[in-house]
Parts: C-alpha cells; structure tokens; sequence
C-alpha cells in the first residue's frame, strides 16, 4: 500500500516546509489554505451563476407557458435547445474568447463574470424546462379561476401559477443545484482559481495526486450535500400535499 502524503496540506506552498496546524502566519500559505480560498472561489462561482440560472430560467419557462404568445412560447422554446444541447466547456470557450471579439464592451468583463454567464445560462434552460412542467402540472382549474377573478395573465402567474409551480419543482432544482456546484469545476478552462485548477496546480507542484485529489473531493461532496440538506429542508416546509414533483423535465443528470 502506497504510503500516504497527508502532511502535503501542512507544507509551505514555496519552501515546501510543513507549517505546524496547517496555517502560515506569514506571507507564504500552506496547501490546506490555498485548498480553502479555491473552494471559496468555487462556491461563489457556483452561488453567482444559481442566481442567474434561476432568473433568467423562470423567464424563459414563464413565457413558455404564456397563452396566445406563440412568438413569445418559440423564443423561450429556442432558447432551451439553444442552451441545453451545446456542451458547457464549449459555452465557456464561446463567453471568454468569441463573444468579447464581437462585442468590444464584453473585452472589460472579468472572467469570473463570463464563467458564471456560461454556467447560469447553461442551468437556466434546464431550470426553463423543470418550471414549465410544473406550470402544467398545476389542474387547469387554477388558471380559469384566476381568470373568474378578474387577474391579468401577470397576475395569476404571479399571486396563482408560479407560486405553486415552485413548490412543486423543489426536488428536480435541488437537483440542478447541486449539479451547478460540480458544473462550476469548467471555470478552470479560463483560469478561475476555483478546486479543479487548484488540484491540477498543486498535484504537479507537489507529485501528491491522490491526497490532493482526494482533499478536493471531500470539498466538492461537502458543497453538494449542503445543498442538498438545504433544499431538502426548504421542500419539506413548502411541499404541496397530492403533487408528485415534476422531476423528468430536466433529466440527463
């Protein structure tokens, strides 16, 4: 059995010298602690880019749903397929190196904003598709008595549709919430100091693989399961009693 490298988190990231509790008082920053900054790196990329999955995505599932607006149901149509079937790393190469040429003010942004424009509008057709299944898993009832009541088609997708919509959808979102937490593992493709370019810069500098390997998989797990104890507990206080969620849209995990 291969003899194991644990004290590697304990070393100094530039003489190599294993810091007593694993934290540097000075300039330089053992493994552990460089390990710590990249996952924070990872859980703000992942956090920023659920934002705006969840956004943009509850537009565009809205306005697949809307009555009479046929322009607007294939445009949030297109806007699915567009999203959802081109690979995520190709999305990341497309925000970093192809739109900024074509739109000269995108050359300013930081690549922590394109990563996460990548990511959440990648999850936001997944989070399009969970949404309209769970505006037409509602009885048609729900909208004609919105109607009865005198609402505008904003105001009973508002106060009616998407208020149950949402609860119902719970357990497929905690599903794409936990997956944009794995997913956020591309931005190494465009330098984000998150965990996956933490593993590939640290097992090179210190032939310790496995251990750092194995340390970035506890985090990514950590991460996931957080998550999912979160929304668990969130569809246990908001579950619609008599609805079996609408899980199948989004598929593929």
């Amino acid at each position: 059995m291969a003899n194991w490298r644990w004290d590697v988190f304990c070393q100094d990231t530039l003489d190599n010298e294993v810091v007593k509790g694993c934290f540097a008082s000075g300039h330089d920053q053992t493994y552990l602690q460089w390990m710590l900054h990249a996952w924070g790196w990872t859980v703000s990329v992942s956090l920023a880019a659920w934002f705006v999955a969840l956004i943009v995505g509850s537009i565009i599932g809205t306005l697949r749903t809307l009555p009479n607006s046929p322009g607007l149901v294939r445009f949030g149509n297109a806007w699915v397929e567009l999203f959802r079937n081109i690979p995520l790393l190709v999305q990341v190469f497309l925000w970093y190196f192809v739109l900024p040429k074509m739109i000269p003010p995108m050359r300013d942004f930081p690549p922590f904003v394109l990563v996460v424009c990548a990511l959440g509008f990648f999850t936001s057709a997944r989070v399009a598709e969970q949404l309209r299944a769970g505006i037409q898993a509602l009885p048609r009832g729900q909208r004609y008595a919105g109607m009865a009541m005198g609402f505008t088609t904003p105001q009973y997708y508002r106060y009616v549709l998407l208020p149950m919509a949402y609860r119902i959808i719970l357990p497929p979102l905690t599903s794409e919430a936990m997956n944009i937490f794995k997913n956020s593992s591309v931005a190494f493709a465009v330098s984000i100091p998150e965990l996956a370019q933490f593993y590939l810069q640290a097992g090179e500098e210190t032939s310790a693989q496995i251990e750092i390997y194995l340390g970035v998989v506890v985090l990514y797990v950590i991460s996931a399961m957080a998550v999912n104890r979160l929304m668990t507990y969130i569809e246990r206080k908001l579950r619609v009693p008599g609805f079996v969620a609408a899980g199948g849209a989004g598929g593929g995990h």
